[in-house]
């Protein structure tokens, strides 16, 4: 037989390290390729890790609550293919005994993962106490086998416990912090903005809403952008390399992969719509509600956190009426929306109300320059203001 590594998978760029939370397969069940089969919890999200072959798990290396680096091994599985000379079964890798999940971490974690083995503790209560600075070795769980709940977190908190001075970061927290320092450190950033007028947008929504079609701003906007981008290919692309070295180039995209900025609880989520340039406005407003509702809870998959090429970030009605935003690396822009507002402006020499947003661009300055950075932001919101839209 010919045993292939199941390996922890990067989620996004900084990734360093997950928690395996449960198994899905037994050993000895059989898996087909595309199946999820273990869920691991990143810093941003528990996620299914889905089987990349047909076989049967043969071997589980990793327990569950155990914390492992990224392309670390957790299981076998067996292909059920025969085994040939130049197709040679590595050596075989054996897990790591609990009480040595910490040799697995960077020494920076191994403290924490240390103490986390020696308090049982559920991955919500470790979270929710590393947000509010609580020691775990300090309380009495009311789990199973004194195991710590979330409640015990809450009633510590409650119980004034948590530290007066300073707080902890939570894992996603520290997620958010090394990805925005990354970005301001390494890429050249600048900035175009420009208003656009939502009523045609609002006239559509108004039309789609007795059909059942619920329409937010976003569905438009990540249309929007699709099709910008596919005219404007440049600003879809990545930055590859070392300036200073003549191997650096521009990677272009295969499709306008958007991510949509969000909120979660301690921080943000961006949840991907791959090849959103094929998708009409129903489809775009079901994929949203689907992907919202599972980053909100926690049940992004894998590949739905990955591969974006631009990004959005629209903090609501309640946002400030202009910000810029910070790139995500590696892409290569980010639009960030202010909120919309009822303001005066002039329409064929009357002055007429409209609903108003400032939309503002930051871009990659290695890759775009100011001019295209300026036609793509105009582009957009021309097709924002009457575009022929792809509704259904």
């Amino acid at each position: 037989m010919a045993k292939v590594l199941v390996e922890i998978p990067r989620v996004g760029l900084v990734m360093e390290s997950a928690r395996l939370v449960r198994w899905l397969k037994a050993v000895g069940d059989k898996v087909s390729q595309g199946e999820p089969l273990v869920e691991i919890e990143t810093e941003k999200s528990v996620l299914e890790i889905e089987a990349a072959i047909d076989g049967e798990l043969v071997e589980i290396l990793v327990q569950p609550d155990q914390e492992v680096n990224v392309g670390a091994p957790i299981a076998w599985i067996d292909d059920g293919l025969a085994e040939s000379a130049a197709r040679r079964e590595p050596e075989p890798v054996t897990a790591a005994p609990a009480s040595a999940a910490a040799a697995v971490l960077p020494a920076s974690q191994a403290a924490d993962a240390a103490s986390a083995e020696r308090v049982r503790s559920s991955p919500a209560g470790r979270k929710l106490a590393q947000a509010h600075g609580i020691d775990l070795a300090k309380l009495t769980g009311t789990g199973p086998g004194g195991r710590i709940q979330v409640e015990d977190i809450e009633r510590a908190i409650a119980a004034g416990k948590a530290p007066q001075a300073g707080q902890m970061l939570s894992p996603m927290r520290r997620s958010v912090a090394r990805v925005m320092v990354l970005s301001n450190a390494t890429v050249p950033q600048f900035t175009v903005s420009l208003a656009v007028d939502w009523t045609e947008v609002q006239i559509l929504r108004a039309r789609f809403a007795p059909e059942g079609l619920s329409l937010s701003v976003n569905d438009f906007l990540v249309q929007a952008v699709a099709r910008t981008l596919i005219e404007f290919p440049l600003v879809n692309g990545i930055f590859v390399g070392d300036p200073n070295s003549p191997d650096a180039h521009i990677r272009p995209a295969s499709g306008a992969h958007i991510g949509l900025a969000v909120v979660v609880p301690d921080g943000m989520l961006v949840p991907v719509f791959h090849d959103a340039e094929k998708l009409s406005l129903k489809e775009l407003a079901l994929l949203r509600l689907d992907l919202v509702e599972r980053a909100r809870s926690g049940r992004l998959r894998q590949e739905e956190l990955c591969g974006a090429t631009f990004s959005i970030s629209n903090l609501g009605s309640q946002g400030p009426d202009q910000f810029n935003a910070l790139i995500n690396p590696p892409e290569s822009a980010i639009l960030a929306v202010g909120r919309m507002q009822e303001r005066p402006v002039v329409r064929d020499g009357a002055v007429q109300i409209r609903p108003i947003s400032v939309l503002s661009l930051t871009v990659d300055h290695r890759i775009v320059d100011g001019k295209i950075a300026a036609d793509f932001l105009g582009r957009l919101v021309a097709i924002l203001e009457g575009g022929d839209w792809k509704a259904v």
